[in-house]
């Protein structure tokens, strides 16, 4: 359990060598966007810090800053319809195994001889699944609060005919405007009680774009805001699982809203053959942005082992 903390990212410990931004086109046909450090060291393990819903690849440069990173190469994707990466276009939608497919892409064209992952919420979930796919591939996980959402008992049917509705609604829709940065920042804090207002503009700095009319809107495709049409089913979730042979480590926010409760968290992780787990103190659901340097210690001894 780490129990002191702090609750805003400072200065990095050390200087931190600045990330490449760099556009890679993957075998599913999109354009990625991506941050990598370290891409011009000998390093052998390649780690893929893998975002959550709604967010981006930018939001793991405050843990990199704040110590994680030595003897490693790190790439922070951002997924497809999310951050600068390509949308999916007229006619598409988000599918979760797509997912899958582009993060086979980006490890078979950037992961050296050790691949490790680190995945947060839904990254968490694109990370697991992927282990289980391709076992022999890593080396170690890191779940942040990524062993999926609750189960939904809604009937398929119903909810293929709500995203249906939903699709037709918002494929030509626009995201939700929003005046200035403070505007953009307030909303970010609205969501997440634990954020500060100095990492608040800075992340609406990287999230955002201006529109030619003025004003800003958060850079994720709209379509990601309608509920896709296959459940998350546990049982589905367990059969990857229980394939996953490296090491895994399972973070929880003690503050966060949308931690499993103990016995339910206790099930979930009990599927997969080598895991332990650390609870933050004074850390929500979006870690990565309550308690930085306290994550990136962890993480960093984590994946050095």
């Amino acid at each position: 359990m780490i129990s002191e903390v702090s609750s805003a990212w400072s200065e990095p410990p050390v200087a931190a060598p600045p990330p490449t931004s760099r556009r890679v086109r993957l075998a599913t046909g999109l354009e990625y966007h991506l941050l990598e450090w370290n891409a011009d060291s000998k390093s052998e393990h390649s780690v893929f810090l893998i975002h959550g819903f709604l967010d981006l690849g930018r939001s793991w440069q405050p843990v990199v800053e704040s110590g994680l990173g030595a003897g490693l190469h790190l790439v922070a994707p951002d997924m497809r319809g999310h951050g600068l990466s390509d949308r999916v276009g007229s006619g598409g939608y988000y599918h979760f195994m797509d997912y899958l497919a582009d993060l086979a892409s980006l490890v078979e064209q950037l992961g050296r001889e050790r691949v490790s992952l680190v995945g947060h919420s839904m990254g968490g979930s694109i990370t697991s699944y992927f282990a289980g796919a391709y076992p022999e591939r890593i080396g170690r996980l890191a779940l942040l609060e990524g062993l999926g959402p609750p189960e939904d008992t809604t009937s398929v049917p119903e909810r293929v005919g709500s995203w249906i509705t939903a699709w037709k609604r918002q494929a030509h829709s626009d995201l939700k405007r929003y005046a200035d940065v403070e505007a953009a920042a307030k909303r970010l804090q609205r969501l997440d009680n634990l954020l500060d207002d100095r990492m608040a503009r800075w992340l609406v700095a990287h999230s955002t774009r201006e529109l030619p009319d003025g004003g800003l809107s958060f850079l994720h495709d709209p379509l990601h805001l309608t509920t896709g049409p296959y459940p998350f089913r546990l049982e589905v979730a367990e059969t990857f699982w229980r394939r996953v042979n490296c090491p895994t480590l399972f973070v929880d926010g003690a503050e966060s809203f949308l931690r499993h409760n103990e016995a339910e968290g206790a099930r979930r992780k009990a599927q997969f053959k080598a895991g332990r787990s650390v609870t933050l103190e004074n850390a929500g659901h979006m870690m990565m942005r309550h308690v930085p340097r306290e994550l990136a210690g962890l993480l960093q001894a984590f994946l050095t082992e």
